[in-house]
């Protein structure tokens, strides 16, 4: 086989997707700490899924085109790190390829190569041992290869083995893998993605499913949500979601050349969410606008329409919050934009009404082992309907999702790269309305960085970490992202966690207990801080939120 086309890529895209799903508990066992740890596998099932789903609705000869539809797909459903370095690896590949009828294992080799380096740039500090390691050395493999033989079989077959390799000298490169004894989670993703790859190309049968030896070592995934519920059915600004495509006629584009970034700009004038990806062919756009009539026609200025779209995006949030009434299809209102909104992800209801409280205009349900996707963020801020939006994270493994979402949504964003709650809590505070989003965000960030944030969870499995021996089940103080006690008792650990996190100089204290933590227990904690650190004051709130009894923060 030489060469491949679109309508193959897709086929390859599938597969790699499926060969995923059928993995992703296995991805998701190889977590490094005994917590759980955002869900790698489910994270980038969720991901490719998204972007195979894309491919398949959009799959066209053209490789090019076909290439930009996985490109969307995976960005607009990437979750977690994991899923958003795997979206920019297919979004810097697409962009290589965007002008490819078809290509050859050269070519292919060369666009994955340039995919690694968007993905390099994506990532503030990459660290070497993860899924950017695999991807890299992969890549490289693949080039060399191509130097002798341009076979795409053969090209992808080297592609495989040294992602393979590379996925086992993971632990060598990042310490904790071999303390725990493991390979990277996101590498091992990548590499089904690249089995299914190579089993498409050569027509055979998947290779056989992971079994995960112990169910113990997994998190439950299946979380729900909705983000629609923010708001009401009469404040959505831009009620219809319209898409289109525009086939380019020559009788047209000959006294009105079409050019990407003038047709973005424009249309960008009808309303929101708007993203356009197009070829010498056809143009494909998707915009929540006011009046579908407006994009249409001026899309026709350039060629023929084709597959149009358009959803009542009123009624369809009546039917999803079950509101009880009609939205009014005939004078739909016109909500007034906020001037500012901050956006931010937490769980458990307590923690949820405290955001709220201090300024937060939504709220989306989320965090250490449910991570919202990019399109979910980009939802919640729809929702919110303002000029300008902070988004804050409050956990690492969001930040980058939160970051994409502020370049595609369209309007003014910024995100402040908040770790945790308190971080997020701190940083909240340091707000001001009257100020620019770029004052706001370096004032937010500098707060949040003055914050010191405990957290205690539970072990799910025996294994040692930074010296500390840990067993199913006991409870566990992370500072830092250290182990810094691990015992059966939940007082022990608080209170060895708390002694290590205040210091003589500190003055405030605040806890967040959990669901299964009772206020007596609380209280008693409380007790303990002001008998044993009596220069601090303390705050007490009853966060319920789910895995973790007791989040600490210390300023």
């Amino acid at each position: 086989m030489k060469s491949i086309d679109g309508l193959k890529f897709a086929e390859m895209v599938r597969l790699g997707s499926q060969h995923l799903y059928q993995n992703a508990d296995y991805v998701d066992s190889l977590n490094v700490f005994p917590v759980p740890d955002g869900d790698t596998g489910t994270n980038m099932n969720l991901s490719m899924t998204s972007g195979a789903k894309e491919t398949d609705a959009h799959a066209v000869v053209h490789l090019g085109q076909t290439s930009q539809a996985l490109s969307k797909g995976l960005l607009m459903g990437a979750r977690g790190n994991s899923g958003v370095i795997l979206s920019q690896l297919f979004r810097g590949f697409g962009k290589a390829v965007e002008n490819e009828a078809e290509i050859d294992g050269e070519k292919f080799a060369a666009a994955l190569k340039y995919g690694v380096e968007t993905a390099y740039k994506a990532v503030m500090k990459p660290v070497e041992g993860t899924i950017l390691t695999v991807a890299k050395d992969a890549a490289n493999a693949g080039v060399a290869k191509a130097e002798s033989t341009n076979e795409f079989i053969a090209v992808m077959e080297t592609i495989l083995d040294e992602a393979k390799a590379s996925l086992e000298r993971t632990p060598d490169l990042l310490p904790v893998l071999k303390e725990v004894g493991v390979v990277d989670s996101g590498g091992q993703g990548l590499v089904y993605v690249y089995e299914g790859f190579l089993a498409c190309l050569k027509g055979e049968e998947l290779p056989a499913r992971t079994i995960v030896e112990s169910m113990d070592d997994l998190v439950n995934a299946e979380h729900h949500r909705s983000v629609q519920g923010f708001m009401n059915t009469e404040d959505i600004e831009f009620g219809y979601c319209t898409e289109f495509m525009v086939r380019f006629e020559a009788e047209k584009t000959k006294s009105n050349p079409y050019d990407e970034t003038n047709f973005r700009n424009a249309l960008s004038e009808f309303g929101d969410s708007l993203l356009v990806i197009s070829d010498d062919e056809v143009a494909k756009v998707h915009i929540h606008t006011e009046e579908p009539g407006d994009a249409l026609n001026y899309g026709q200025q350039f060629g023929s329409l084709i597959k149009i779209k358009i959803e009542n995006m009123r009624q369809q949030h009546v039917e999803i919050v079950g509101e009880n009434h009609t939205a009014d299809q005939s004078t739909p209102k016109t909500a007034v934009k906020h001037p500012y909104a901050v956006v931010t992800v937490a769980m458990g209801s307590g923690v949820v009404e405290l955001l709220k409280s201090m300024g937060a205009s939504a709220v989306i349900e989320g965090g250490q082992t449910m991570n919202p996707s990019t399109e979910d963020i980009v939802k919640a801020i729809e929702a919110v309907g303002a000029e300008r939006v902070l988004i804050l994270p409050n956990n690492k493994n969001i930040i980058m999702a939160a970051e994409q979402a502020a370049e595609v949504i369209g309007i003014e964003a910024a995100v402040v790269p908040t770790k945790s709650v308190p971080e997020g809590l701190a940083a909240i505070l340091a707000f001001n309305p009257e100020a620019s989003i770029q004052v706001n965000a370096e004032a937010m960030t500098e707060a949040a960085a003055h914050v010191k944030t405990g957290q205690v969870t539970h072990a799910v499995r025996d294994t040692t970490i930074d010296g500390v021996h840990i067993t199913k089940d006991d409870f566990m103080g992370i500072q830092a992202g250290k182990i810094v006690k691990s015992a059966s008792m939940l007082d022990e650990v608080a209170k060895a966690l708390l002694s290590s996190l205040i210091e003589e100089t500190d003055e405030l204290v605040t806890i967040l207990y959990g669901k299964d933590v009772s206020k007596d227990e609380a209280e008693s904690l409380a007790d303990y801080i002001g008998t044993s650190f009596s220069q601090v004051e303390i705050e007490l709130y009853n966060g319920k939120q789910p895995l973790y009894p007791y989040i600490i923060s210390v300023e």
